[in-house]
């Protein structure tokens, strides 16, 4: 089931791009990303309630609030950067270069969660990387 939900993922991914470059015309690239965020935010919570799974807040650790709030801080950063990079680039360009955060995700599995790197890991990351690299230059 989880190859379904990563396929949506990566189908409402492309689309986000598309859209925004679309949206970003003669727009602030911060402000759209700030309105960006606020319809992802209203839309969370909307989900939160409607599943009804507010009551979990206080469940959470203190580690997690801490893990979680400093991805909230790196979701923000890169959604900054992407809709710079969109604005001023075309989407056939900055999405894969963007998207060589999987390679880079990739290495931080492997050094900071310790998960083993499998020749099929390694091959897949290494093909990404090169499709990245004949791209930029």
């Amino acid at each position: 089931m989880w190859i379904l939900y990563a396929l949506l993922g990566a189908f409402f991914a492309a689309c986000t791009s598309i859209l925004a470059k679309i949206g970003i015309e003669n727009v602030n690239s911060n402000l759209a990303t700030a309105l960006r965020t606020t319809v992802v935010f209203i839309m969370a919570w909307a989900i939160v309630f409607l599943t009804g799974k507010q009551g979990g807040i206080g469940e959470i650790g203190q580690k997690s609030w801490w893990f979680l709030i400093l991805s909230g801080i790196a979701t923000g950063l890169s959604w900054l950067f992407f809709y710079q990079a969109l604005q001023m680039g075309d989407v056939s360009k900055v999405v894969p270069v963007d998207k060589f955060s999987v390679v880079i995700t990739m290495v931080l599995a492997f050094v900071v969660l310790k998960e083993a790197p499998t020749p099929k890991t390694l091959l897949g990351g290494l093909a990404i990387a090169v499709g990245t690299l004949i791209l930029v230059l």
